[in-house]
């Protein structure tokens, strides 16, 4: 069965909204300061660090995308952004943005470390609320 972990954009989050090209955008900026640290150590951290390629297909342009691996330890990991309505304190409804991570069956425990890492990856740089695959909540963003 698949798994999903969400990174919630709250009022206090760094951004209200974030687009699919930006989560993209993240990814690339997560693998070359990976890299940066293996030549810093004279090693191919990078490859270690971001063993997936990102894929996109024509169904998913725009809403969502996947990481695919070529590694025995790895296979893939789904991110997608999407909007769920939300009823504040005071009655108010709003929308909120969410990237929603999905380990898929063929998962393997590599992909869910990697996952792991990524999302508290995003969510520290979007300053969101990340609901971990085992339902625990960790908040990245400012609290009262």
């Amino acid at each position: 069965m698949a798994v999903n972990a969400f990174i919630k954009l709250v009022p206090s989050s760094a951004k209200q909204t974030v687009t699919i090209e930006e989560v993209k955008e993240l990814f690339h900026y997560y693998k070359n300061i990976t890299a940066k640290t293996g030549d810093q150590l004279d090693w191919q951290y990078g490859d270690s660090a971001f063993p997936y390629e990102i894929k996109e297909t024509e169904e998913g342009k725009g809403k969502w995308f996947y990481l695919h691996s070529d590694h025995e330890r790895y296979y893939s990991i789904l991110i997608g952004v999407d909007t769920e309505t939300v009823h504040n304190e005071d009655g108010a409804v709003s929308e909120q943005v969410y990237i929603q991570i999905t380990l898929p069956e063929q998962s393997t425990y590599g992909d869910k470390g990697k996952a792991n890492e990524f999302c508290k990856f995003l969510a520290k740089k979007l300053q969101g609320e990340l609901h971990l695959f085992n339902d625990r909540i960790m908040y990245f963003n400012p609290r009262k």
